[in-house]
């Protein structure tokens, strides 16, 4: 099996070494297109207007100056394209990919791509318990975890346009209680936390913080699952389209 890996933390983050053990308990056949600085919050965005460069790092090992998206791009349209991969894994991010995450999400935006050119695809995050930790985020959950996670999974074959989203709770390996299938959740925008700061020739800057989530009956949200200490698992497909509203929508023009 020929798995793809990438995130958006860039090519050096300390989650893609974990991947790449993580990858290596499945296959032999590894490569990494990865961005070449770090590209948070990216989401699905696609470099347009300036020119996108590829660099070889190693055998099977390549960085893109650009987004997550251009990055499998380039792997599935360039590097890979006599042989694409069976499989695209990406992450495992720093920090939660949780609730409306998914769709600021360049780790989760990678796996879309996959996803878009029919390769099963997997998005991996591990959540932290608290601000500022920067690279002393502990991977342990997912180091831990993920081959149990993962295992039932590859080589089960994914409904079309479908990709599979996991977050690892901030507990020590032990403490992860299980794991559980569950939906995306949202979180509470109306009380969005936005911190204003002063840089020393005076100017306002701003912080965005991340909201409370709403609560579901019996916690079936991917925000809940990993609170209550299970590692989330989420299948998401890319199809946007609201059914319900398509009739109604519709009988406006006719």
């Amino acid at each position: 099996m020929r798995i793809l890996l990438t995130n958006d933390d860039g090519v050096n983050a300390p989650g893609l070494k974990v991947l790449e053990r993580i990858a290596a308990l499945f296959s032999d056949d590894i490569w990494v297109v990865a961005p070449t600085e770090e590209q948070s919050g990216a989401g699905h965005s696609l470099t347009l207007t300036v020119p996108v460069r590829l660099r070889k790092l190693g055998e099977r090992r390549f960085c893109v100056t650009g987004t997550p998206t251009d990055s499998v791009m380039m792997a599935i349209a360039h590097i890979m394209k006599d042989n694409p991969p069976d499989l695209i894994l990406s992450g495992v991010n720093r920090g939660a990919n949780l609730g409306e995450d998914v769709t600021y999400s360049g780790t989760v935006s990678a796996a879309m791509e996959g996803a878009l050119a029919g390769i099963p695809s997997i998005a991996l995050s591990q959540v932290y318990s608290r601000e500022g930790m920067g690279d002393s985020v502990p991977f342990g959950a997912a180091e831990a975890w993920a081959e149990r996670v993962l295992r039932p999974i590859i080589g089960r074959p994914m409904d079309h346009r479908t990709l599979i989203n996991v977050n690892f709770p901030a507990l020590p390996p032990e403490q992860v209680r299980g794991v559980r299938v569950v939906r995306q959740g949202f979180r509470d925008y109306g009380r969005l936390r936005i911190v204003e700061r002063q840089d020393p020739r005076g100017y306002r800057y701003y912080w965005f913080g991340l909201a409370p989530m709403e609560q579901t009956p019996g916690h079936q949200s991917d925000l809940e699952a990993v609170a209550d200490g299970y590692v989330a698992v989420s299948p998401l497909h890319l199809d946007l389209t609201h059914e319900p509203s398509l009739a109604a929508l519709g009988s406006l023009y006719s």
